[in-house]
């Protein structure tokens, strides 16, 4: 369900964008991403800092391409939401000493410490090219060419998730292994 709850909003918001056009998209992906939170709020008990920090940039974003309506800011959000995602990562390992991709995901997977900073180098370095990637459709295409590659461009979230899955499969490891160790 949480699956289908993530690709909801981009989803409606392209929807929006093919019957009506780029501010009635907006409108639609604003009230679709708070309605998402809130199902998530309700479900977890809590919204993780990377689900407040893409509210806010929704939102923010989205008030700002409707109030001036201009089209730009709502384009230019993911570039920002992938830079401070990688900024911060970076910043967390480099300068803090602490791995926040593992402080988020160390409960659910069990990887030794070098896997964790690779996985987050990973993770930085995807997160800025996702960032260069977005600015530049963003600003060189027209804003249908931006839409689509905005619903089909999530090819490439989930090839990198395969492609960390199978990196860090190797290193897992399973119940029956933890209970003779």
């Amino acid at each position: 369900m949480k699956q289908l709850l993530d690709f909801l909003p981009i989803l409606l918001f392209f929807g929006a964008f093919k019957m009506y056009d780029i501010y009635v998209a907006t409108g639609v992906i604003m009230v679709a991403t708070s309605v998402q939170m809130a199902i998530l709020y309700k479900l977890d008990g809590g919204l993780q800092t990377m689900h407040k920090v893409t509210l806010a940039l929704v939102l923010g974003f989205g008030a700002l391409t409707l109030g001036f309506h201009d089209e730009r800011f709502v384009k230019i959000k993911p570039t920002v939401l992938y830079a401070f995602t990688g900024l911060a990562l970076a910043f967390g390992l480099w300068v803090l000493k602490k791995n926040f991709l593992k402080m988020m995901l160390g409960a659910q997977l069990k990887l030794p410490d070098p896997i964790w900073r690779n996985l987050t180098v990973i993770w930085i370095s995807y997160s800025f090219f996702m960032a260069a990637l977005n600015a530049y459709v963003a600003l060189f295409y027209t804003t249908e060419q931006w839409v689509n590659f905005k619903l089909w461009g999530y090819a490439l979230p989930l090839v990198f998730l395969v492609g960390q899955g199978l990196y860090i499969a190797k290193y897992l490891q399973s119940d029956d292994e933890k209970i003779s160790s």
